[in-house]
């Protein structure tokens, strides 16, 4: 397995002899603080670069992140997609919110070891988060943190309009698609794409789902037992 081949040649990303040594950092910071504080039960090297980091940076196949300026990450756990992608397009300024203040104190130390900049990093709900940032971001990503119906309702109210939202998904996407339907219109979303790929080397199958703000809806996201009493 080459990690930098594969990535040049299934997602046309080349990377600096920097880049390199921050993803290397990345991971030996992640699995010595994963001793002392749960963040990832994948732990195997080429286990992390490949299903944590390559699928993070797996993104760039729904959007090119040159053009981008502004990403919110919500729920990023570990850093995930945020901070790969931060790696890669350092002009990024990046937003992490995370209710669990210890996956922002890893971090905020993460941070400062890849000595990377204009990242902030929000200990808070999400739901409560989105409030006080209404139309703030060009894109809003959340892996890993809960049904399409769910997360929409909290993303798409922070994108801009005409921004994106990136949801990275497992297998069954078109199911959780076909049930938040309703969701997309109310929130005023439109789905521009479902990419579905194979990780390299039999690492699973992964998508990536897009779709573009067309215009504000006020009045959400609404309560955390609203919105999982009642989906949209």
């Amino acid at each position: 397995m080459n990690f930098e081949l594969d990535l040049k040649h299934e997602l046309h990303l080349e990377l600096s002899d920097e880049q390199k040594e921050q993803f290397l950092t990345y991971f030996d910071f992640l699995i010595e603080y994963n001793k002392i504080t749960n963040l990832t039960r994948i732990t195997e090297k080429m286990d992390v670069y490949y299903k944590h980091f390559f699928d993070s940076l797996s993104l760039v196949n729904v959007l090119n992140f040159n053009d981008i300026e502004t990403i919110c990450d919500m729920g990023a756990g570990a850093g995930f997609p945020s901070i790969p992608l931060k790696i890669i397009f350092p002009h990024l300024k990046v937003t992490i919110v995370d209710s669990l203040n210890k996956r922002i104190t890893f971090l905020k130390l993460l941070i400062e070891k890849l000595h990377l900049d204009h990242i902030e990093c929000y200990h808070a709900r999400i739901e409560d988060f989105a409030v006080h940032h209404q139309s703030a971001y060009d894109v809003v990503t959340a892996r890993a943190l809960g049904h399409l119906s769910l997360i929409l309702e909290m993303g798409i109210p922070m994108v801009k309009k005409l921004g994106y939202f990136i949801a990275p998904k497992g297998q069954q996407s078109d199911v959780e698609i076909n049930e938040a339907t309703q969701t997309m219109k109310q929130l005023g979303a439109s789905l521009i794409m479902n990419k579905t790929f194979d990780l390299p080397h039999n690492y699973g199958q992964r998508a990536n789902i897009l779709f573009q703000k067309i215009k504000h809806v006020p009045g959400y996201p609404r309560t955390y037992t609203q919105m999982t009493n009642k989906p949209l």
